[in-house]
C-alpha cells in the first residue's frame, strides 16, 4: 500500500540515506559480525553526511530539523540496506533526547557537538542483572558526596556498551524510596568505570551489547541529568518515543524479509514449477502483505502522533506489541518458505530470524506492553478490587 506521511523532500532525503547504508555499512556487514561490533568511524560517517540527530540545533552541528519522519527513515534504511547491528537508532533517538531535553546549556555545549558528528557514541544503562523490565528495582545506588556523586552497582545487556563515550546511568539517589532515581551522564575513562564482556548473542552479531560496572565511580554534579530525584519520571517520559523507534525497526525488518522471500518463491522451482504458483505460497504471501500494510499504517500515525506532541503511551506500547508480535510471524513463515536454505546462516533470512528474536523482549516485554494497554483500558486490579 501507498505510504501518505511523506512529502517530496522526505523521499529525496531516504534516497541520501539509502545511498550511504549501501556504500558505508552493506560491504563490511560480515566483517563487523565477525568483529562483534561496527567500526567506531562508521558513526563518523554518519555524521558527516548529517544522519546523527537530524532534530539537534544547529549550533550544535544539527540539521534543526522537528520530524520525526526523517529519523524514521534512517532507522528503515538502515535495517533494509544497513545492519541491525548498526545502533544509529539508540544514539540518535533513545539516547540523544535525554541529552537535549534535559541537559542544561553547559551540558549541551559541551556533549551534542561531539554526539551531532559522531566524536562521542552513546548508550543508556537501565538494565541490571536483577531487574530486567522492573525499573523501580534498580539497584545501583549514587551517593550526594557534596562536590559529586559517588556511583557503584552494575549493569547488563548494555547496546553499545564496548564503543560508547557517554553512558546516561540510572541510578537510585533515595535508598528509602522505589522511585526515587537519578541520571547520571558516566564518561569514557573515569575511574573506577570498567566494562566487562562484550555478550555473545543469539542475534545482532555486529551489535555490541555488554556489562558495564561502576565501583566509586565520582561523578561531578555537572555531569547530572535534570533533578537527581526525578529520574524515574524521565525514564517513563521517554519510553513512548524509544517503543515507537523500536516498532519502526521491526517494520522494516519484517518487509525486508516478506521482499526477499517474495524475490526466492519467484524464482525457486519444485515439482516443475515455481514455489511461488502454489496455493499454500500464494495464501501466505497474501496474509502477510495484509497484515504488514495495517500495521505499517499504524505506525506512520504514531510517527505524525509524535511529532504533534501526542503519543500516548498505551499508543506506543500497542505499536511495539503488535509490530513485534507480527515480525516474529513474518520471520517464521519467511523461513519456511525458504525451506531447507532458510535454516543456512548464508542466507539473510536465516540471520534475520534469530535477529527478530529479540524484538518481543527488548523495549518492555509483549507481556509489559500488554499490562499497560491493559491498565489505560481502567482494568486495574487495584481499582477494581
Amino acid at each position: 500500500m501507498k505510504r501518505l506521511t511523506f512529502e517530496p523532500e522526505h523521499e529525496q532525503f531516504r534516497d541520501s540515506v539509502i545511498k550511504f547504508m549501501q556504500a558505508e555499512v552493506a560491504p563490511h556487514v560480515e566483517r563487523f559480525h565477525q568483529q562483534g561490533m561496527v567500526d567506531r568511524e562508521l558513526f563518523l560517517k554518519a555524521g558527516e553526511q548529517g544522519l546523527l540527530c537530524t532534530w539537534a540545533d544547529e549550533k550544535y552541528g544539527g540539521a534543526g530539523i522537528d520530524d520525526f519522519r526523517f529519523e524514521q527513515i534512517i532507522i528503515e534504511e538502515n535495517m533494509r540496506h544497513g545492519d541491525i547491528g548498526f545502533y544509529i537508532n539508540l544514539h540518535n533517538d533513545l539516547v540523544a533526547p535525554y541529552i537535549a531535553k534535559l541537559g542544561t546549556d553547559e551540558q549541551k555545549a559541551r556533549w551534542m557537538p561531539g554526539i551531532v558528528c559522531g566524536e562521542k557514541i552513546l548508550a543508556i544503562a537501565m538494565t541490571e542483572p536483577s531487574t530486567g523490565s522492573d525499573l523501580a528495582g534498580i539497584r545501583t545506588r549514587a551517593e550526594d558526596k557534596g562536590d559529586h556523586w559517588l556511583l557503584n552497582g552494575a549493569k547488563t545487556y548494555i547496546s553499545n556498551g564496548i564503543l560508547s563515550d557517554l553512558v546516561v546511568v540510572a541510578a537510585r539517589t533515595d535508598p528509602e524510596s522505589r522511585y526515587g532515581i537519578g541520571l547520571f551522564v558516566v564518561e569514557r575513562g573515569m575511574e573506577g568505570f570498567e566494562r566487562g564482556r562484550k555478550l555473545d548473542k543469539m542475534g545482532m552479531k555486529a551489535q555490541d551489547t555488554a556489562e558495564l560496572f561502576f565501583n566509586d565511580v565520582k561523578v561531578p554534579k555537572a555531569n547530572v541529568l535534570g533533578d537527581p530525584s526525578q529520574g524515574f519520571g524521565y525514564l517513563a517520559r521517554f519510553l513512548a518515543q524509544e517503543r515507537l523507534v523500536a516498532s519502526i525497526g521491526f517494520m522494516a525488518t519484517a518487509q525486508t524479509a516478506f521482499d526477499i522471500t517474495l524475490q526466492y518463491v519467484k524464482e525457486r522451482r519444485a515439482f516443475g514449477k515455481p514455489i511461488g504458483a502454489f496455493q499454500n505460497t500464494r495464501f501466505k504471501m497474501a496474509t502477510m502483505r495484509a497484515e504488514l500494510d495495517m500495521a505499517q499504517t499504524y505506525v506512520d500515525q504514531c510517527v505524525l502522533l509524535l511529532n504533534a506532541g501526542q503519543l500516548a503511551a498505551e499508543d506506543a506500547s500497542a505499536a511495539k506489541l503488535l509490530t513485534s508480535e507480527l515480525e516474529a510471524r513474518v520471520m517464521d513463515e519467511c523461513v519456511q518458505l525458504h525451506g531447507g536454505a532458510g535454516y543456512m546462516t548464508e542466507y539473510r533470512i536465516c540471520r534475520m530470524y534469530t535477529d527478530a528474536r529479540i524484538s518481543r523482549i527488548f523495549a518492555g516485554t509483549s507481556e509489559i506492553m500488554r499490562e499497560i494497554i491493559g491498565r489505560s483500558l481502567g482494568l486495574d486490579e487495584r481499582k477494581l478490587s
